[in-house]
């Protein structure tokens, strides 16, 4: 099966050319539109999930033979999440080669952030069964770019550090509450308050719900490092 000029031009800026077009054109397929005889991409998110973990988890472990688990998880975890895998998307335009139904098409799903991020680790699951692990190993690694190298000593995420804080002075986890949604469909604002056993809180507006609650604990975290 040949493949269409754009997703030719989009096989090379990931970095490989498919022996067999139907993966390619499986992990691009949205279940929007998929059909008995036009399979949708979420097997092989499921499958790229697992190939992407295997290539981080190796590339951290190699990158500091000193650091404790406790040290590479944070990392590892900001090397492989949805936003993450969204980000690497957005720099080889897979959006404008995702094949989606019409509702995701009027509602912005090109954009979408969990879309983008599924069909990467999708695209990463069709290339290792195209080609093996090491191929896949590679693209990844190159797609990755410094990413592996910027990475921060201490990767926690947020609402990591604000649990840990809260655990450690023996309260319950931070609860988040959506306050508003604002905005069209297909880019929606969201607003989100954590909120503290002891009675602290802090809000936070972004496009993504999950980014919201980063935010919210990042700005509590910080005020209440700052409070001692």
């Amino acid at each position: 099966m040949a493949l269409s000029r754009e997703i030719s031009a989009f096989c090379e800026r990931v970095g490989h050319q498919f022996q067999d077009p139907d993966l390619i054109l499986r992990a691009l397929t949205h279940s929007s539109l998929s059909s008995p005889t036009r399979p949708d991409n979420q097997r092989l998110e499921f499958l790229g999930d697992r190939v992407l973990g295997l290539v981080m988890a190796e590339a951290v472990l190699k990158r500091d033979r000193e650091a404790k688990e406790g040290q590479l998880a944070p990392r590892f975890n900001a090397l492989v999440r949805k936003e993450a895998c969204a980000e690497v998307a957005r720099e080889i335009d897979l959006g404008a080669v995702l094949r989606l139904g019409k509702s995701e098409m009027t509602t912005g799903g090109r954009r979408k952030t969990a879309l983008l991020g599924d069909a990467m680790e999708a695209v990463i699951a069709a290339i290792y069964l195209d080609a093996g692990f090491d191929v896949a190993r590679d693209v990844v690694l190159r797609l990755w770019g410094d990413r592996l190298d910027r990475v921060a000593e201490d990767a926690r995420d947020p609402k990591t550090t604000l649990q840990e804080w809260a655990q450690a002075r023996g309260q319950t986890p931070p609860r988040y509450v959506e306050l508003d949604r604002t905005g069209p469909d297909h880019a929606p604002v969201f607003t989100v308050e954590v909120r503290m056993d002891s009675g602290e809180t802090a809000r936070a507006e972004a496009r993504v719900k999950r980014q919201a609650e980063q935010a919210a604990a990042r700005a509590l975290m910080e005020r209440l490092s700052k409070g001692g």
